[in-house]
């Protein structure tokens, strides 16, 4: 199932407030509670001198601001080896840079902002020689970005955004990415707020999520700083950008796979084969990993590099350590062995098949749960998974089954004949055909909750509310159709394998829940008739016809001819093989009744001068 949940990221994560900006003297000389308040009353007057933020404060910032560059730039040229000699502009520069964060309260003129020219000035001093006045704009930068200074403000934040663009901002970022140290507090924050301006860039517009991989090297230097075994802030923040880079874009998944991002990725996650996260930011950094890999696995040359790196082998690993990576690990699994063979046999072949059909069968239970239980009932009965922030959503265990059933289905879609193709179908023989009548519980389950989605929109409907057919039928896939469709495939694959056993159980599961094979037929119908073309033209019919031998059960019917002569005959879904030894020859027109289907009888014409004993006619 490559529906990437895609990952839901969680707001930023703010840091502390910052109070080493008060001067010492407030609290020296102070009162009773140490606070000097004349100074504290001096310090409010005057960052409350500027109290109207219109047009006319704009250009007296700016003005101030480009009157100090000046005079930094000359007294640098002036006296480059006698930094005493310019120590006071950049502090007066400094202090002008810290003045212009509050037209972050007024993005409404962030378009005056980029007419006064003034953003190429801003951006030029990423690359000064003083590291703090660089660190200055990258602050001053994630304030004027911050998503909720930019709500509700979509115009005035793509200007911003473009005209940065225009002056290289992004390059200027990443370039002065590569002279800070993590070692120094107030440099590290300066590297959490250029991961932070890049992501407002991204939220603001899309595309700088490609255009940010394209010019720079931010992609490498992502991939270093989760190499990094020891975990911190900006370790789990980079993991989150590059996460986000990676959700909506090949090209750029398909750029992080050349640059040996899998293997990279794959080597960051098997720190935690064995272990659990000990903080809930590690947690949410494993998290944001793993979704770092299964957005890697969608194109097929990552699927191939992931098979190469032993992934597979690792993402079992990680599900028989019973870690809270556990569930990370099968949906990694299943975006790798969708649409790809490969993967499937290297399942077969590591043994993955008696570990997806544990948990397939419902034998994991969440850590809470299980407390109650004697530890030796745990060791034999279950598989235990530590409760997570994850894991305590309602709809962890959902999910859990919704990916292990995409994982059969891409099984029995990969893997169509030979030993592993036996080694599989065995499964659903075992133990009184147990896997048999689990799919048909879920079949049961996932059938009633888009029975009830069905009839709901069918009430919107005589609501007068319109909704076109699109609309209704992606309702029915976010409430459980698309699962219940990769059910009716796997009972597909297991009834086509004409095995007595899997095939009488599944008669007498349908028949105790008064359903038929043509229940199934018909999901596979709607399943066959709204297969996409994202993957082409060709893919689809591929794809399509697959079902279509599914939907094909064989039935009888009898075939006259004129002097009603009667010969059995098989119907295939939308065509009927006619075998005509009986006969000799036949007439030109014969008439057909489908007793199993109460088919209308009808009459049609058969094809003549086949090389065998059959034809093939449409009806």
């Amino acid at each position: 199932m490559e529906h990437f949940n895609s990952p839901n990221h969680a707001p930023k994560r703010k840091r502390d407030e910052d109070f080493s900006f008060i001067p010492q003297t407030l609290v020296e000389n102070g009162d009773e509670d140490g606070v000097n308040l004349s100074l504290l009353e001096a310090l409010e007057k005057s960052q409350n001198s500027i109290e109207v933020l219109d047009l006319r404060t704009l250009k007296k910032l700016v003005l101030s601001f480009e009157r100090r560059l000046r005079d930094n730039l000359e007294a640098r040229l002036k006296y480059p080896d006698q930094p005493d000699k310019f120590a006071d502009s950049e502090i007066e520069l400094h202090d002008e840079i810290e003045k212009l964060k509050i037209l972050a309260g007024g993005p409404e003129l962030y378009p005056e902002l980029v007419n006064l020219n003034t953003v190429p000035s801003i951006l030029g001093l990423l690359s000064h020689d003083n590291i703090d006045i660089a660190i200055d704009v990258v602050g001053l930068l994630q304030d004027l970005t911050d998503e909720d200074v930019l709500e509700d403000n979509d115009e005035p934040a793509k200007i911003l955004v473009d005209s940065l663009i225009e002056n290289n901002a992004l390059e200027l970022l990443v370039q002065n990415l590569g002279r800070l140290s993590e070692t120094d507090p107030d440099e590290m924050t300066a590297v959490y707020n250029t991961l932070a301006t890049v992501e407002n860039m991204v939220e603001v517009k899309p595309a700088v999520a490609e255009l940010v991989c394209e010019r720079t090297k931010l992609l490498r230097w992502l991939l270093s700083k989760i190499k990094v075994r020891e975990f911190d802030g900006n370790k789990q923040y980079a993991s989150e950008i590059l996460a986000i880079l990676l959700q909506n874009s090949t090209a750029n998944q398909r750029r992080l796979g050349q640059m040996n991002g899998v293997d990279v990725v794959l080597q960051a996650v098997a720190l935690y084969k064995s272990r659990d996260p000990r903080s809930s930011d590690e947690e949410e950094m494993v998290e944001n990993l793993f979704d770092c890999l299964c957005c890697l696995l969608m194109p097929m040359e990552n699927k191939e590099r992931f098979v190469k790196a032993e992934g597979v082998e690792l993402m079992i690993i990680i599900t028989k350590q019973k870690k809270s990576a556990y569930g990370s690990a099968i949906r990694a699994l299943d975006f790798a062995m969708t649409k790809y063979p490969p993967a499937c046999e290297r399942f077969v072949d590591v043994l993955g098949l008696k570990t997806a059909f544990a948990a397939f069968m419902g034998k994991f239970l969440i850590l809470e749960a299980c407390l109650s239980l004697p530890n030796m009932l745990l060791e034999f009965y279950v598989i235990i998974i530590p409760m997570s922030k994850k894991n305590k959503k309602e709809s962890y265990q959902e999910e859990l089954e919704e990916r292990l059933i995409s994982l059969i289905a891409s099984l029995f879609g990969g893997i169509l004949r030979g030993s592993r193709r036996e080694r599989l179908l065995s499964k659903f023989v075992e133990n009184e055909c147990e896997k048999i009548d689990r799919l048909m519980e879920l079949y049961m389950r996932y059938s009633d909750r888009v029975k009830a989605e069905t009839e709901r929109l069918s009430q919107l409907e005589l609501d007068d509310l319109e909704m076109d057919e699109d609309e209704m039928y992606n309702r029915k896939l976010e409430s459980g159709l698309y699962t219940l469709q990769l059910i009716a495939v796997i009972l597909g694959h297991l009834w086509s394998s004409e095995h007595p056993r899997m095939r009488a159980r599944i008669e007498l599961l349908l028949k105790q829940q008064k359903l038929t094979k043509n229940d199934v037929r018909d999901i596979l119908q709607e399943y066959h008739d709204n297969i996409g073309d994202l993957d082409g033209p060709e893919e689809k019919e591929r794809a399509q016809l697959k079902i279509q031998k599914f939907i094909a059960f064989r039935v009888p019917i009898r075939l006259y001819d004129d002097n009603e002569v009667e010969a059995s005959i098989l119907c295939w879904g939308g065509g009927v093989c006619v075998d005509i030894s009986a006969y000799g020859e036949l007439p030109d027109e014969v008439m057909v009744s489908d007793v199993n289907r109460g088919m209308v009888a009808q009459k049609f014409q058969y094809e003549q001068n086949v090389p065998t004993s059959k034809c093939s006619v449409l009806i």
